[in-house]
């Protein structure tokens, strides 16, 4: 890990984790509890820089680039959203992190809980708290209490993906946010091309035949976690995650009005501010700077 010119007063790190198969890209910044930060599939570890800004000067923001995505190293025959998990793992150890608290975003929800069920039988760094953005990773939203909100929201999402692909949309905007914040929509766009070489729709693929656990699974998780949804999202049924919260022994949610599929990209203010209520209660005293 070699040190490198700090953002503001923040004290930043890079380097890159070499696993068996490829080398992980990471980036720390900051100093204090761990936060770890794992993206979506259109993003990489750049995707969080409006988090990194908020929270570097309470906390070590760890950021990273899963296999595959910019910069790090894709293996042969793709990445295989299996071993996201094995990797955070490794990282973790890597920079001789303790506690951590985890932030999935999307496809980054398959990384977090993943971990979280790894840690839950083998131990590790002891996982303070999870975010679970958009995501329900691994677990499946038909086999839950809200099957039939599943099936409705489906119903509408799908000629909505369809009508803003058809305007050059990011889904994970929305039509709202690229009408509204054009800027902010061409800067995704960007993040999410710089892994050009990358197959998103194998990927993509490999992601959905992976979501079989039913809800029931996260009653074994005791980990406090906070669920964050946009009410306009058409990538992930933000109705159904109410259902998963209360399926687990210590969690909430939190939906935002108008907002789409990346709540930390389009609503940052909203986003940073339902993340540092929630840390208050592990790390008391480290309020947002005014």
């Amino acid at each position: 890990m070699s040190p490198s010119p700090s953002l503001g007063p923040a004290p930043r790190q890079k380097g890159f984790l070499q696993r068996p198969d490829c080398r992980i890209y990471y980036e720390v910044t900051g100093r204090g509890p761990a936060l770890v930060f794992a993206h979506g599939l259109g993003g990489n570890h750049l995707s969080w820089w409006q988090q990194i800004a908020a929270f570097c000067d309470r906390y070590s923001c760890i950021s990273f680039s899963h296999r595959g995505f910019f910069p790090s190293d894709a293996p042969a025959g793709g990445p295989d959203p299996a071993d996201y998990a094995g990797d955070l793992t490794a990282l973790l150890a890597h920079l001789g992190v303790e506690d951590v608290c985890i932030i999935g975003q999307s496809m980054g929800g398959w990384t977090a809980l993943d971990h979280a069920l790894a840690h839950a039988r083998s131990g590790g760094a002891r996982l303070r708290a999870m975010v679970l953005a958009a995501t329900s990773g691994p677990v499946d939203p038909a086999q839950s209490e809200a099957a039939e909100a599943f099936a409705a929201w489906q119903a509408g999402a799908a000629p909505a993906l369809a009508a803003g692909r058809a305007k050059g949309v990011h889904p994970a905007l929305g039509t709202r946010g690229a009408a509204e914040q054009p800027a902010a929509h061409f800067l995704y766009r960007a993040i999410d091309e710089l892994s050009a070489t990358l197959d998103k729709e194998a990927l993509r693929g490999r992601l959905m035949r992976g979501r079989t656990l039913p809800a029931s699974a996260l009653a074994g998780l005791a980990v406090p976690t906070l669920w964050l949804t946009g009410a306009e999202d058409i990538v992930f049924p933000s109705p159904v995650a109410p259902a998963l919260a209360a399926a687990m022994p210590v969690a909430r949610h939190v939906e935002f009005a108008e907002t789409g599929h990346s709540a930390y990209f389009e609503r940052p203010s909203a986003f940073n501010a339902a993340l540092d209520d929630f840390l208050q209660d592990f790390f008391p005293g480290r309020d947002a700077q005014a």
